[in-house]
């Protein structure tokens, strides 16, 4: 996690929040401003932010641009923007103008403007109210279709993994990806690893509950689909399966099962099949493991959007800020 910090500092990015008034969130906008760790926009009434500010003693917030969406200059600029971004599926002027008071849809077209690299929310609001104007407005990356939720896992077994951390996906979005949509999650997730990880190089495991053949099912045929069309879209990655999590990471128990394979026993990405089993993975590896989960980092979104947890804690939202950062770094580069 620090590093990751520290290559925000090192190139900072300008993050919106749209929940400028959420107590977690402006205390976390306070630390990472006192940091340098990114320009952060607050979104919210001028006067109240800083009301909140002075009454919990936060030093820092000053330091932010503050954009109140009731009174923006801009408003009928972004309302016009949105117009045109979605006329074509009937929404009128009106509605536009409208949709620009709400901070949600305005921190997205901030985003689409160029005034701004990514937005961090989720801490009052729910994943869809956070999803709906990113998907509407900065739209998915190219080549993609399907928004995934990986998570950094910070684990105690250096020997597994990148000296014990990996990346888990999708734990947070699609409940039953189709075989495209998994190629395309595999990949995506390939992409964290290198932008947010600092993985110099994924190595990624297509995870089912059989080996290489070693069982017969629909659903693995899925996974082995997935695995073609994942080499398909990004040739150049590596990647293998269909693997088992132990064939996957454990290297005598990949020599064994799957001989040859340049992942099996080496993987530090790692694919789920579907949602339930990423999102019931990740939790026992946090809880039983006592392993550090950083997410879910929302990936597939042209520019970073990210989703927190309402229960999150100011300490979430910091790691947050910094994780949205990186990402931002690595899609100004795509």
């Amino acid at each position: 996690m620090e590093e990751i910090i520290a290559r925000a500092k090192q190139n900072k990015q300008r993050i919106v929040l749209p929940e400028g008034t959420e107590e977690r969130t402006l205390k976390a906008a306070d630390r990472v401003l006192a940091d340098g760790v990114a320009d952060l926009i607050i979104l919210g009434n001028k006067q109240e932010i800083e009301g909140l500010a002075s009454q919990w003693g936060l030093k820092n917030i000053s330091k932010a641009t503050i954009i109140d969406p009731e009174n923006n200059p801009k408003k009928d600029y972004y309302a016009n923007l949105l117009f045109e971004l979605r006329k074509n599926k009937g929404m009128t002027i009106e509605e536009a103008q409208q949709k620009v008071l709400d901070p949600l849809y305005l921190g997205c077209l901030i985003i689409k403007n160029g005034d701004a690299d990514g937005q961090l929310a989720g801490a009052r609001n729910t994943t869809g109210n956070v999803l709906r104007p990113a998907l509407q407005i900065i739209k998915t990356a190219p080549g993609i279709s399907v928004v995934s939720g990986a998570f950094i896992m910070i684990t105690k077994t250096p020997q597994y993994g990148e000296n014990g951390i990996m990346v888990f996906a999708d734990c947070a979005v699609t409940p039953v990806p189709d075989a495209d949509q998994l190629a395309q999650i595999a990949v995506a997730s390939a992409g964290t690893a290198t932008a947010v990880a600092g993985f110099a190089e994924p190595r990624v495991a297509m995870l089912s509950f059989s080996t290489k053949g070693s069982a017969k099912h629909e659903v693995v045929d899925k996974v082995t689909t997935a695995l073609a069309k994942a080499k398909e879209l990004a040739p150049t990655l590596k990647i293998d399966g269909e693997l088992q999590a132990d064939a996957a990471i454990v290297p005598s128990v990949g020599a064994s099962k799957a001989p040859g394979s340049e992942i099996a026993g080496k993987a530090n990405v790692l694919v789920f099949p579907n949602l339930e089993v990423g999102n019931i993975a990740y939790k026992l590896v946090q809880r039983i493991g006592n392993a550090e989960a950083i997410g879910p980092i929302l990936q597939g979104i042209a520019r970073p959007v990210n989703d927190l947890s309402r229960g999150c804690s100011v300490d979430d939202v910091y790691k947050m800020i910094a994780v949205t950062s990186n990402q931002a770094m690595a899609a100004k580069k795509a």
